[in-house]
């Protein structure tokens, strides 16, 4: 904690001084266009991987930046679904980012059928990444850092999905006025693959 409020010193001393002006903008409005769906990961922060700003991103993050599918009843999911309406239907985001990562705690667990005893709640979370899980059985002879990296990758791409099943989202697509995009950040390297919805391939983010 002193840490942190050594750090908060800090903002107020230095940074909040160089940018009241923007901070007196935000105080009255809130105008993001961007929608990112990422892990709750504590490595992987959406605003510096991105260089974006305060006011800049509405930022949904989730253990295994899972999206609970419209339909689907989980009071846990409630959160995520309200955050999405509010994102697309109020604050009108024009672009939705989907952002797994390498080394991801909730898709090694898994992967790898470990790692949940004593998590209820999580074990249940988790359950919006079966369809992933299932494909993933079906692959055969690969390591565990393959399947655990194929399983990202697969889950961004089935959390995209759920991302439409949700009315306004649906309807922002319908309209052409959203497009969703979907990521993988490699911590070690710095390095984002995006999804090509054309091909449903993986590759490196132009930078």
């Amino acid at each position: 904690m002193k840490d942190l409020a050594r750090g908060f010193r800090r903002f107020r001393r230095d940074v909040f001084p160089a940018q009241a002006a923007l901070f007196a903008r935000l105080a009255t409005t809130h105008q993001p266009d961007v929608l990112f769906v990422g892990c709750a990961d504590s490595r992987v922060i959406p605003e510096l991987i991105t260089q974006r700003g305060p006011g800049d991103m509405f930022v949904i993050r989730t253990a295994g930046n899972l999206v609970p599918s419209y339909d689907s009843y989980d009071s846990c999911a409630d959160g995520v679904t309200a955050s999405i309406e509010y994102a697309v239907g109020v604050l009108g985001v024009t672009d939705v980012i989907v952002c797994g990562h390498s080394d991801c705690g909730a898709m090694t667990a898994l992967a790898c059928e470990n790692g949940l005893d004593g998590l209820p709640a999580m074990a249940t979370w988790l359950r919006h990444a079966e369809a992933p899980k299932a494909r993933l059985h079906a692959t055969r002879g690969c390591t565990s850092t393959d399947r655990v990296n194929a399983l990202v990758r697969d889950n961004v791409m089935r959390q995209l999905a759920n991302l439409q099943t949700h009315p306004a989202v649906a309807q922002a697509l319908a309209q052409n006025t959203m497009t969703l995009h979907g990521w993988v950040y490699d911590i070690a390297s710095g390095c984002i693959d995006e999804l090509d919805a054309g091909t449903g391939r993986f590759a490196a983010l132009a930078g």
